[in-house]
């Protein structure tokens, strides 16, 4: 049987532009959606669940976890792309900008880390990660940015947000644990 390794991005946040961003934590919809996809039994498979040190994938991480009877491992370097050059943007801009980042990977646009450093860094932690191999499935927890970055790099494609996640958060793509082919691309939580 072949082991699956899933990147899950985390589900809705609240957005307080107070909070440093890596410490915000899910909104009641995104813990509702993340509870929801507990009960389905998509997951029983799973032995692992790493997550980014981001306080938002951590809480998504530990609703799985705790459902499964299993620990959070905590990667560090599973972060989303370094944006605290321009901390919290409102919506429009942020949008903006992130096309920028991906529509130009070898350039820091105003600040944030270049999208070539971004992918490096999460192939790198997730490859660290898998080489402990044990049986069952991987559960990935992180975000969109990196998550499209790694998505990329195992589907073979130039680093482009035509790849990226649908909107909302709470998305995740799959792929074959022994030899990284992808088994599909972003889908919802809720197709779990």
């Amino acid at each position: 049987m072949t082991n699956v390794v899933r990147y899950l991005t985390h589900p809705q946040v609240n957005i307080d532009p107070s909070i440093p961003v890596p410490r915000w934590g899910l909104s009641a919809v995104g813990k509702a959606r993340t509870e929801a996809v507990t009960i389905t039994g998509s997951l029983s498979g799973t032995t692992r669940v790493i997550s980014s040190g981001e306080r938002k994938a951590i809480e998504t991480a530990e609703i799985i976890a705790a459902k499964l009877g299993v620990d959070v491992e905590v990667c560090e370097a599973m972060h989303e792309n370094d944006r605290s050059a321009t901390g919290f943007l409102v919506p429009d801009e942020f949008e903006a900008v992130a096309n920028q980042f991906f529509g130009h990977p070898r350039i820091s646009v105003r600040g944030w880390e270049r999208a070539i450093d971004a992918q490096l860094r999460i192939v790198q932690e997730v490859e660290r990660v898998l080489a402990h191999d044990r049986p069952g499935d991987v559960l990935l927890v992180g975000h969109g940015g990196v998550g499209t970055l790694l998505y990329c790099h195992y589907s073979g494609f130039a680093i482009a947000r035509a790849h990226d996640q649908p909107a909302g958060g709470g998305c995740f793509f799959a792929f074959r644990l022994h030899d990284r082919r992808v088994l599909h691309a972003w889908r919802r939580l809720e197709e779990l």
